[in-house]
C-alpha cells in the first residue's frame, strides 16, 4: 500500500513569455507570486504563483511553446462557479464554454499559451438554477 499523500502541491505549467503569463493569472485567475520561492527563477526555474488562501500553487515555466496534454481542473462551489462564470465573461478576448455533465457544471478556458482550465462545481442542482 501506498504511503498516504496529503494534496497536490503545485502544477508546472510552460509558457512562452513568462512575465506576459505571470499578468494574465495575476488578472484572470487571481494568483499572484510566492515571495519566498522568488530565488527560484534564476537559471530558467519556476516563478511560483498562489492564491490569496495559499491552497493554489502554480510553477510558471518558461519554455518553447509545445502542446498540453493536460487540464487543470479546479473545484468551486455552486456560488463561486456563478461568480466564476461572471468574472470570466469579463474578458471579451477569452473563450470560455459552459458544460452540464449531468452530476456537475464546468466552465472550459485556456490560457494564452493554451494551457487549459477547468473550473466545476458537483453543487449540480444550485449551479444548474444560477446558469
Amino acid at each position: 500500500m501506498a504511503p498516504p499523500l496529503l494534496g497536490f502541491d503545485h502544477i508546472h505549467v510552460f509558457v512562452t513569455d513568462r512575465a506576459a503569463a505571470e499578468a494574465w493569472y495575476t488578472k484572470v485567475m487571481g494568483l499572484a507570486r510566492t515571495p519566498e520561492l522568488e530565488f527560484w527563477t534564476e537559471d530558467r526555474g519556476p516563478l511560483m504563483l498562489q492564491d490569496a488562501d495559499n491552497t493554489v500553487h502554480i510553477a510558471l515555466f518558461e519554455r518553447p511553446h509545445q502542446k498540453n496534454r493536460a487540464t487543470v481542473a479546479l473545484r468551486v462551489s455552486a456560488q463561486a462557479f456563478a461568480a466564476w462564470r461572471r468574472h470570466l465573461a469579463s474578458f471579451p478576448e477569452l473563450s470560455v464554454s459552459i458544460e452540464d455533465h449531468a452530476v456537475s457544471m464546468s466552465l472550459y478556458f485556456s490560457d494564452p499559451d493554451g494551457n487549459p482550465y477547468e473550473v466545476t462545481t458537483y453543487e449540480y442542482a444550485a449551479a444548474k438554477a444560477a446558469a
